[in-house]
């Protein structure tokens, strides 16, 4: 028996219901960035036919294959989606939170009878994290609700394909799967994440671990973030068309609605922790408590750090080479004139101010710990992460050990706030070395304020 679930329980409609079902699936429809996609590839990805979506670690991969969904099941499609790492539980939170994304922004009033309408057309399917999917158990899915619910998939989603190994085993069982999407008129996509020789900027052709298959794909789309603030997307692949169209589509990071739409949110998308991600530097100090709290709460972590460097932490440590930490590199004279005094020449520090960049740039808002200066900047080092912060127009919040309070960069200044909480599912956690018990207690407040309890 394979363990799954459907997304939500339905109940049968009134006549009302259905037609503002249809409505709100017009509504949704034009809204949709699938459509924008769909034009640019011209006219979508098509029965049968493979899609792949990458972008690096913690992106919006997963998010964009639940639009993916939302959106055909919106359309009154089936939509069978196949999780390999993740629980049911973990997807039905996205569906959920997305889901109610979607009837924020288009006013739904009969939210739980749309719920339940799209519940009846959707499956969940979710495998451990060491299964390597292959025919023959997505055949037995199928046959599965096909015979039990009268189920069978006119969109099939697999988010966790193992792409590595034996590039001839593998290729053959993408060949098969493809050919059951092909049997049952249903379009296949699957999410592959990119390996960190490919930069966040998008690649000119397909990148590993997708290019040993590219006869086999056909259409590539890569998630290219922002510095936080959005996603384009960047198609790789068209079919058999020799000029790739742009997009010109802007999505949010967290939704992967489009930006304008999201414009408005003053509540940040309920999503279970494990799809946030900490981006951080693993030293001592403040960097170690963030990092120790992410993982208490179940968040991922990233920490970039360099050779030779001595970190606090070794979970979702990234030893960045010489030319990715060039991707951070920035005059010192700059540095000193943006924070107004002088820092050490060595190049070990220069290092871990690039180090800082690759915190930053991708990230949604900054959360810094430390002390605010009387010029506006923030004292010592990891002050260029509040400078950046503020420079790429991110929300930076910053915590003043001295004043025991937070405090965030609006309208030119720095402004008293509440405890805030996270809003982005990629945010920057640093600041000093020299962390105060108030200064702990601000950043344990800071997750369990956003999360609730730890586990």
């Amino acid at each position: 028996m394979f363990p799954t679930r459907r997304v939500w329980e339905g109940r049968h409609r009134t006549p009302e219901e259905r037609t503002d079902g249809i409505m709100y699936r017009k509504e949704v429809n034009e809204r949709s960035p699938l459509r924008i996609l769909e034009r640019s590839i011209h006219g979508g990805l098509g029965a049968g036919n493979l899609g792949v979506v990458m972008s690096r670690a913690g992106v919006g991969k997963t998010a964009f294959l639940v639009q993916v969904g939302l959106d055909d099941l919106m359309r009154q499609k089936q939509v069978l989606h196949v999780s390999i790492g993740q629980s049911v539980e973990h997807v039905q939170a996205w569906y959920y939170a997305l889901f109610d994304d979607l009837a924020r922004i288009t006013s739904l009033e009969n939210r739980d009878a749309v719920r339940a309408d799209v519940g009846r057309r959707s499956v969940i399917q979710a495998f451990g994290a060491d299964t390597r999917l292959d025919a023959d158990k997505l055949e037995k899915v199928i046959e599965l609700y096909a015979k039990h619910a009268s189920f069978e998939p006119t969109a099939i989603l697999i988010d966790g394909w193992a792409w590595e190994g034996d590039d001839d085993g593998r290729t053959q069982e993408m060949q098969a799967i493809k050919g059951i999407a092909k049997r049952l008129g249903a379009e296949l996509w699957l999410s592959a994440q990119t390996h960190r020789s490919v930069t966040d900027s998008a690649p000119a052709g397909i990148p590993a671990p997708c290019s040993a298959f590219e006869k086999l794909i056909d259409v590539a789309v890569f998630l290219e973030p922002h510095h936080g603030a959005h996603v384009a997307v960047r198609i790789l692949k068209d079919h058999d068309n020799i000029e790739i169209p742009e997009t010109h589509l802007e999505l949010d990071p967290d939704t992967m609605r489009l930006v304008e739409d999201d414009l408005d949110r003053r509540t940040p998308v309920a999503l279970p922790p494990s799809q946030y991600t900490l981006l951080s530097g693993a030293a001592k100090g403040a960097e170690a408590e963030f990092g120790a709290c992410a993982e208490k709460w179940g968040l991922e972590e990233v920490n970039f750090s360099f050779a030779g460097r001595a970190t606090a932490r070794t979970r979702g440590l990234v030893e960045l080479n010489e030319a990715e930490l060039k991707q951070g590199e920035v005059s010192p004279t700059y540095v000193e004139a943006q924070l107004h005094r002088s820092f050490p020449k060595t190049a070990q520090f220069q290092k871990m101010l690039q180090t800082i960049w690759h915190q930053v740039a991708t990230a949604g808002e900054v959360f810094v710990v430390g002390l605010i200066l009387p010029d506006d900047t923030v004292n010592g080092g990891t002050g260029w992460a509040a400078e950046l912060g503020r420079h790429f127009k991110k929300p930076v919040h910053v915590f003043d050990q001295e004043k025991k309070g937070w405090f965030t960069w609006k309208d030119g200044t720095w402004q008293s706030e509440d405890r805030p909480r996270i809003s982005r599912t990629r945010f920057t956690g640093t600041g000093t070395r020299f962390l105060s018990e108030e200064g702990r207690t601000a950043i344990h407040d800071l997750f369990s304020d956003t999360f609730g309890p730890s586990q």
